[in-house]
């Protein structure tokens, strides 16, 4: 078997038509992969649908992963083409609000929660019947490493993420004996448009200088700079693949080793 080969293997990613996800996407394609994706955003669906290997290794749905309805109905079109689900990466996340803890709002604290937390859930439990019918699985969480250390002023995030931390090691345990491994990812900072947002709003909460917020971010690890998309991607097919068949229930930090997070 070639290294992370993945073909005949059908993998579930959500909020995956751009960004890491969609970068995720083709690594897995590319590897031999059929994959099922799910995204909210109609214009980058649209590149989706124009793929040439759309409607044959490559199906997509709009889906709003907040909503456990829609998730259900999402499966649902799964069963369609997969007989299986080899693995499922719950690539979905957002940013959050950036501020102090008593100027948050109520409900972006709780979207922030729904969606980086609840989702996974929802998406974790239609997905598990699906791999004990075949007697094996990877369940691939992106947490973050706000997730291990903390991030001032994005507490939501932070809590989210270090929730993922615990549901991906519980379930480790709770799944092993159907030879269902589940891993979390923690990106550091990772190179996009996502990551540019959240260096406009941390400058505009603290008055600072986008500049000096980035270059201040890209010391924060020992090898310095952001990481690519790429670097989540190749993480991901390896933890589906045989190589990676007694790994489970670990944490894998992607930042260039994180020494300290303010």
């Amino acid at each position: 078997m070639s290294y992370q080969k993945l073909s005949n293997k059908n993998i579930v990613i959500s909020a995956a038509a751009g960004g890491i996800g969609w970068v995720i996407v083709k690594t897995c394609l590319n590897k031999g992969a059929k994959v099922f994706l799910c995204d909210n955003n109609k214009k980058s669906l649209k590149k989706v649908y124009s793929h040439p290997l759309f409607q044959k290794k490559l199906f997509a749905s709009f889906v709003d992963v907040s909503d456990e309805k829609e998730v259900i109905k999402f499966f649902k079109e799964i069963k369609k083409q997969f007989i299986k689900i080899d693995a499922l990466i719950n690539n979905v996340g957002i940013s959050g609000p950036t501020g102090k803890i008593e100027k948050l709002k109520s409900k972006d604290w709780e979207e922030t929660i729904q969606i980086n937390l609840n989702s996974h859930f929802y998406f974790i439990k239609q997905s598990v019947p699906l791999m004990k019918m075949s007697k094996e699985g990877s369940i691939i969480n992106l947490s973050s490493t706000a997730g291990i250390y903390g991030f001032p002023l994005r507490s939501p995030y932070a809590v989210s993420k270090w929730a993922v931390i615990g549901l991906t090691k519980t379930l480790a345990m709770e799944l092993g004996n159907f030879n269902i491994r589940v891993n979390a990812i923690c990106p550091g900072s990772v190179s996009g448009d996502r990551m540019d947002r959240v260096i406009k709003a941390m400058a505009e909460s603290t008055n600072n200088d986008e500049k000096k917020i980035r270059k201040n971010l890209e010391s924060m690890s020992s090898i310095k700079g952001f990481v690519s998309k790429d670097d989540i991607a190749n993480m991901c097919t390896f933890l589906i693949s045989e190589e990676a068949k007694k790994i489970s229930g670990q944490v894998f930090p992607i930042d260039g080793n994180t020494e300290r997070m303010s």
